[in-house]
């Protein structure tokens, strides 16, 4: 159909979009908690933009499970506030069953994040549509180094948004 119009009756591949969905963040979490605490690994796309650069609203894709080792720094985990809200966030640094905890957006850690909060380990993710592990290049980049960088996170944003303008 391409370079003439629809005639009546046929559909465009506008009108072929999939329909849009909203649900209740927390309420599908939970849905996939459950699954995740019955054994099984599930994928969510990103929503929100805590975990940026790395990951990107609405265009990359987690992968998660319950840990099956224990938790370490550089890890991706997703835990549960004492309000109820659901956050994925990297850790920091862990002090025994005790975490300090960061987005790769932020400059503010949370700290005192307890183990019994911590449901689920992300285990991969779709970035830019690749498949990106632990040990992958960038996986480790941001791991190892972008958390040694957060007093410099705002400025190195800032200068990345200049360059690519």
């Amino acid at each position: 159909m391409s370079g003439k119009r629809a005639q009546k009756g046929e559909v465009t591949m506008e009108q072929k979009k999939p329909a849009v969905r909203r649900v209740n963040t927390a309420e599908y979490v939970g849905v996939l908690r459950g699954l995740v605490e019955e054994g099984h690994e599930v994928s969510m796309l990103v929503s929100g933009s805590s975990m940026s650069p790395f990951l990107i609203h609405l265009r990359d894709t987690i992968y998660f499970r319950k840990p099956d080792r224990p938790l370490r720094a550089g890890d991706i985990v997703f835990y549960q506030r004492d309000n109820g809200q659901y956050v994925m966030h990297r850790i920091l640094r862990a002090r025994g069953e005790v975490y300090d905890i960061i987005g790769d957006a932020q400059t503010e850690i949370e700290r005192g994040v307890r183990r019994d909060q911590i449901f689920a380990i992300i285990t991969r993710v779709r970035r830019k549509g690749r498949l990106i592990e632990p040990g992958d290049f960038w996986w480790t980049f941001f791991a190892r180094v972008w958390t040694k960088l957060i007093p410099l996170r705002p400025l190195i944003a800032q200068a990345y948004a200049h360059f690519i303008r």
